[in-house]
């Protein structure tokens, strides 16, 4: 199993790594539209909140040199589902057609008062396996 925490994301002080790559998989950790110098959710804007995070997953993504097209499942949390269609909008534009499995869930609260987060497994560099 190998670990990896971003340089180029925020430097959280809690125990977790924004990835674990195991048997070919890549996991990562709940990624917010968070800044990565201050640590702060980016706006209030639930479309600007979920650019950065898909941003954010993005450089995540980058670091360990994963294909957003390797995606094979993803789980979205939001705080209202009334932003469902933004968020969707801008989640279909990032991913593409025809997209990992996807679970998207309403919670009561999430980090900083974040209104979206989303974690994914990726299909790791190198691996084997049909597309």
């Amino acid at each position: 199993m190998d670990h990896f925490f971003s340089p180029d994301l925020h430097q959280s002080t809690a125990p977790f790594s924004h990835a674990v790559t195991h048997d070919g998989l890549v996991y990562t950790a709940g990624i917010i539209g968070q800044d990565a110098r201050t640590g702060a959710v980016v706006s209030e804007d639930i479309a600007e909140q979920c650019s950065a995070m898909l941003a954010n997953l993005g450089v995540l993504l980058d670091g360990i040199r994963v294909r957003r097209e390797d995606a094979v499942r993803t789980t979205v949390y939001l705080t209202d589902y009334d932003d469902f269609a933004v968020i969707n909008g801008i989640y279909g534009g990032w991913f593409t057609s025809p997209g990992p499995a996807r679970t998207t869930l309403q919670v009561a609260a999430l980090p900083l008062g974040a209104r979206v987060q989303i974690d994914a497994v990726f299909r790791a560099p190198g691996a084997t396996g049909a597309s």
